[in-house]
């Protein structure tokens, strides 16, 4: 099922080329799609473009889908090109009509941006309350050993005196810098798109701020060609966010590995914390700081593709 369809088949490379792993990264949307469902479903009912009872038996079946998607086996069939298709096909199937109603004044761009915004703010949350820890904890060490003295070096060379304590201080410090770039990322994702449509918003008489309060949302992005203007933008002012705190922990891994080498021998780390060698049982390696500063350097490329990615559209 297609919702864009007019009674025509497109070639299989076509579809294949052109929806390639959407059904995959639909599922991690699909939670956020149901409730933002639910959402303009009750507001079509408040502004009368939905009777009291249609609106009882939409939120009733949505409420059971949200069910079944948040089980682990869920899967969105290969015949629907994405979640918003899959939904509203279930729908129908089970209240006749009735179901494709909730498509009312809605489009699949204005559909895909609410669940794409509701996704961000919850992983920025998420990661933000995870950085705060880091930095806590980063702090705490700090005083535990600020009387611990370490060489400091500049272009590699010793250079003055220093201390753990002010080496865990200063992450600590760059961390705070990089939870004010991700509540930045998330105050632009704080913002409503549902209600513009295919980016010209709807003769409908829509309630949008009803729609911004029922999903949590801050603010509601006004104009509808704004909104659908966002696309790109908000996936790449959340991946500056994310390459921010990068940035940070790949310096931090370096630091580590650095510092736990025989040159340098500033920390240690219990034995099943590291990796160890087939030739040599004296090593102690540091796999997991490796691998994170690897993964660091590829998430600090994510602002840099997105823009390549969307730049003309």
């Amino acid at each position: 099922m297609k919702l864009w369809n007019k009674g025509y088949s497109i070639d299989e490379w076509v579809e294949s080329f052109t929806v390639g792993n959407d059904r995959i990264f639909d599922k991690k949307l699909a939670p956020y799609d149901v409730k933002g469902t639910i959402a303009h479903v009750e507001m079509l009912g408040k502004v009368g473009l939905l009777k009291e009872d249609e609106v009882s038996q939409l939120v009733k079946e949505l409420n059971l889908i949200l069910e079944d998607i948040l089980k682990k086996d869920f899967e969105i069939p290969a015949q629907f090109e994405d979640i918003h298709s899959y939904v509203e096909y279930i729908l129908t199937e089970r209240l006749g009509d009735i179901g494709k109603r909730v498509h009312t004044g809605r489009s699949r761009n204005d559909q895909v941006l609410v669940d794409l915004h509701m996704f961000f703010k919850g992983e920025l949350e998420e990661i933000t309350q995870t950085s705060s820890e880091l930095c806590d904890l980063l702090l705490a060490k700090a005083d535990e050993y600020k009387e611990s003295l370490i060489p400091g070096y500049t272009h590699m060379q010793v250079a003055m005196p220093s201390s753990m304590g002010l080496w865990f201080s200063a992450y600590a410090e760059l961390i705070i810098d990089d939870l004010i770039m991700l509540k930045a990322a998330h105050k632009v994702c704080d913002q409503n798109p549902l209600g513009s449509a295919a980016g010209y918003g709807t003769s409908f008489p829509l309630d949008r701020d009803y729609t911004t309060k029922k999903l949590g949302f801050n603010h509601l992005k006004f104009s509808s060609a704004s909104a659908q203007m966002s696309r790109g933008k908000t996936e790449k002012t959340v991946a500056f966010g994310l390459s921010s705190i990068a940035s940070t922990l790949s310096k931090l891994a370096h630091d580590v590995i650095l510092f736990m080498c025989q040159n340098f021998q500033f920390i240690s780390f219990p034995e099943q914390l590291t990796t160890g060698s087939s030739i040599m049982p004296h090593k102690k390696n540091p796999d997991v700081f490796e691998l994170v500063r690897a993964k660091c350097n590829k998430i600090q490329s994510l602002p840099q593709e997105i823009a390549f990615i969307t730049n003309n559209l």
